[in-house]
């Protein structure tokens, strides 16, 4: 009975720890999103010049620039419409046409749906910790563990979803929206839509190598940290105790 007991208890803080650790990654994952799309807006700038956006619009980058915060606000729900009055191609208009806002809509719900997804995570994260604190579960040994078994199925994810990119970022792309929009509408043709001569797709390339490369840093950042206790143990452990593990 109580070995029984003992093995329970073992199998909760396991499926505790391990919860916590893919809630710590999704949070990981949306603040990559949001700290590339919005830490530096410098970034938006350089791609557009990369890519000669502004001969393709006749826009200059002050008015270009107003226009990808204005958007980037909408995205966040900063603002309730998108419409940004501009001048393209000499002509003050509407930046933004029907379609663009139909589709910015739907990425917009994305958007505002991930960091949801966000919260609700660190709120997961901490009612697992909480749990386990409960339990009395030795955290500095379940939860490094927990995270490194974590890692280690997102990483495979991560390496195919990389590698996949690198080989064909246009299938990728296209298959993402297959996967988040139940239409057609995020077909958009250049000779008639300004917004898809501003976001080109080299640029959504670059920016999902932004959003990879940081997500990858703070996963790397936190598989450091988990190694932490461990080393912290051997070194505090006194001399004998070292030279008998050794």
């Amino acid at each position: 009975m109580k070995r029984k007991r003992k093995r329970m208890f073992h199998v909760l803080h396991q499926s505790a720890g391990l919860v916590f650790a893919f809630a710590v990654i999704a949070a990981a994952l949306m603040t990559s999103f949001e700290i590339a799309m919005y830490a530096d807006f410098n970034v938006y700038q350089k791609e557009y010049e990369k890519y000669d956006v502004l001969s393709d619009l006749d826009m200059t980058m002050e008015d270009t620039m107003y226009v990808t915060r204005e958007m980037m606000a909408y995205l966040r729900g900063d603002r309730d419409t998108l419409s940004v009055v501009t001048t393209v191609e000499g002509v003050e208009q509407d930046f933004f046409n029907e379609q663009d806002r139909f589709h910015m809509g739907e990425v917009r719900e994305l958007f505002i749906g991930g960091l949801k997804i966000r919260t609700g995570a660190c709120v997961t994260a901490v009612l697992c910790l909480l749990l386990l604190l409960a339990l009395g579960a030795d955290v500095k040994k379940v939860l490094p563990r927990a995270y490194q078994r974590a890692l280690a199925l997102c990483g495979a994810a991560v390496l195919i979803l990389g590698l996949a990119c690198l080989i064909d970022f246009n299938a990728v792309f296209v298959q993402f929206h297959h996967i988040f929009f139940d239409n057609d509408l995020w077909l958009f043709d250049p000779a008639e839509d300004y917004m898809i001569r501003m976001l080109p797709e080299g640029l959504f390339y670059d920016m999902v190598i932004r959003i990879g490369g940081l997500f990858v840093g703070i996963l790397l950042v936190l598989l450091a940290v988990s190694f932490l206790p461990r080393i912290t143990a051997r070194f505090s452990a006194p001399c004998g105790d070292r030279r008998g593990r050794s």
